[in-house]
């Protein structure tokens, strides 16, 4: 962080579990289900026996908080971190991601906007030209936007004895530098003292006021007019349609739809998907994957 001490940090993405990444990985090379390659990871010693930090997001919920701390000088906020974990994510969504050119990863993301900070961890569709759908297994990256540098990225292992061990101790080399350094000089690494603004007031955003774009995928009754109703409710929500896909019917009559969306606020997108899922003709609840492209205009 050093380094990027004469930058305004716009935003930090990040996958800081690697776990997850783990298992990711191996359902998209491999084709398999997310319950067989965790139960691979937990041989390895990748996952523990109680994987639920891990891969419902709690893990790199707590990173992100750490991570935005330095990258804003904002106060630890780990309960206002919106954390959505890996564990509902199918082969078939895989797949799918892979037919539109993305990949899924499981990314922490916080951002400065006009309105405050984001601080989310979530499933993520990421285009497949991006350093971060390239980082595989037990690899964790963060990538990181400042106005003057651009983006820079941060690559290791996240996983196993040895670089676990290897951070532990670079933390425990950091308290010992702090308590030998005479904090009433020191300048912080990001030099948030006297700047101008008070960036420890900016507020965490609700993920209601959060704008990307999604991923959908339902299952129709194979019926004239359920597809057009189902556009009808996104477009009264202000949500336009990117990409469509529209699978043969299942056995039971069942129509796979999948959509990509353009960028829309999540309450807009909960919304429609409350009225989607209260269909008769829609069969069970949607799955919804967010969208970033993690490029310069972000």
């Amino acid at each position: 962080m050093k380094a990027l001490g004469a930058n305004r940090i716009e935003w930090v993405a990040g996958i800081i579990n690697g776990t997850g990444n783990y298992i990711l990985t191996h359902m998209r090379d491999e084709g398999r289900a997310f319950e067989d390659v965790l139960a691979e990871a937990q041989a390895l010693g990748y996952a523990e026996s109680d994987p639920t930090f891990d891969v419902e997001g709690i893990d790199a919920a707590h990173k992100l908080t750490i991570l935005a701390s330095i990258a804003y000088g904002v106060p630890l906020q780990f309960e206002k971190a919106f954390t959505e974990g890996i564990s509902r994510i199918t082969a078939e969504d895989v797949e799918q991601a892979d037919n539109l050119g993305y990949v899924i990863k499981h990314l922490g993301i916080s951002k400065r906007t006009d309105q405050g900070l984001e601080l989310r961890v979530h499933p993520t569709l990421i285009p497949k030209e991006r350093l971060l759908a390239n980082v595989h297994g037990v690899k964790n990256a963060i990538a990181i936007m400042g106005d003057a540098v651009g983006p820079t990225l941060y690559y290791g292992a996240g996983a196993g004895a040895e670089p676990t061990a290897s951070a532990v101790v670079a933390d425990l080399l950091d308290v010992a530098r702090d308590i030998s350094t005479d904090h009433h000089y020191r300048v912080p690494y990001l030099a948030f003292s006297g700047i101008g603004e008070d960036v420890s007031q900016l507020p965490i955003m609700p993920m209601e006021d959060i704008t990307t774009a999604y991923y959908l995928r339902l299952l129709a009754v194979d019926r004239p007019g359920v597809l057009a109703r189902v556009a009808t409710i996104l477009a009264e929500q202000g949500i336009s349609i990117e990409a469509l896909i529209q699978k043969e019917a299942t056995e039971g009559e069942l129509v796979p739809i999948i959509l990509l969306t353009h960028r829309t606020k999540e309450k807009q997108m909960n919304d429609a998907i409350r009225e989607i899922e209260s269909m008769a003709d829609i069969a069970g609840p949607l799955t919804r994957i967010r969208v970033e492209s993690l490029d310069e205009g972000e």
